[in-house]
């Protein structure tokens, strides 16, 4: 298989949308860093503004984090303002550690005053129904404190080693609570990413590899799709968003961070 800097192209096809993008293979993409860098990525415009998904922050994993990289850039070609919030050392809200994440989660929403927080389930967000209700709960008031939407988006399934093993249903629990949550609040939605990735782990996607090697993280391809998929979705939740078309985001060099691993 070739190399991602010598990838030919990234299949942008979810949901029977079809569209393909040239992958970067040299240009420099926008500066701004993974894992709670806290970087924007563009500058803001009346349509973005006025649409409400400026300013966005991006809340996760290290999944997040490899999908905040397309993310950032698509954001910043469609004019908005983007703050990477994610993290590759946790970054879930409940679960194990969660108590590092919500220390200056406030502080980060506040950077999302009038905007979007978007929030992916991390494959560590463990616990009962309660403690993940109260937890998605708390993040929709943080949010709403601050005049933001919330997205709560379902994580890519996972292929299972004997670490995930004994927490899958703890996982399947958190997206039917977090979909509750939505229901219950008229200022957060649940964005099923299923369109993506499909009902159970898949490396790869129409011959091309999707995911990473070790069942649980993306590749390029699977960042590139899903940045799609949610330019999408903020589309038909805010009409007068007007993202950026995907040979102006997906070209950008992103595809060679570092963040990626297990990728051919």
């Amino acid at each position: 298989m070739p190399s991602r800097t010598t990838l030919s192209k990234i299949i942008l096809t979810t949901a029977g949308l079809a569209a393909s993008a040239l992958v970067l293979s040299a240009c420099g993409s926008l500066t701004g860093g993974t894992g709670d860098s806290g970087q924007q990525g563009g500058t803001e415009s009346p349509t973005a503004s006025e649409s409400g998904v400026s300013p966005m922050l991006f809340l996760g994993d290290s999944v997040a984090a490899q999908q905040a990289v397309a993310v950032r850039q698509a954001m910043a070609e469609s004019g908005a303002y983007f703050v990477d919030g994610t993290s590759t050392g946790g970054g879930n809200l409940v679960g194990p550690n969660a108590d590092a994440a919500w220390k200056d989660l406030l502080g980060r929403v506040q950077k999302a005053e009038g905007g979007v927080v978007v929030y992916q389930l991390t494959s560590y967000d463990w616990g009962t129904p309660e403690e993940q209700e109260d937890s998605y709960r708390n993040l929709a008031e943080a949010a709403a404190d601050v005049d933001a939407d919330l997205l709560l988006v379902s994580m890519p399934p996972i292929e299972p080693d004997e670490f995930y093993a004994g927490h899958m249903d703890e996982l399947a629990s958190a997206h039917d609570i977090a979909r509750s949550v939505a229901e219950d609040h008229e200022a957060v939605e649940y964005l099923d990413a299923s369109a993506v990735w499909g009902e159970e782990y898949s490396r790869e996607y129409e011959g091309r590899v999707d995911r990473s090697e070790d069942g649980i993280h993306v590749c390029p391809q699977g960042a590139a799709r899903f940045t799609s998929w949610l330019l999408r979705e903020l589309t038909a939740l805010y009409p007068e968003f007007e993202p950026a078309e995907a040979e102006n985001w997906a070209n950008i060099g992103w595809a060679d961070d570092d963040v990626f691993f297990g990728c051919p």
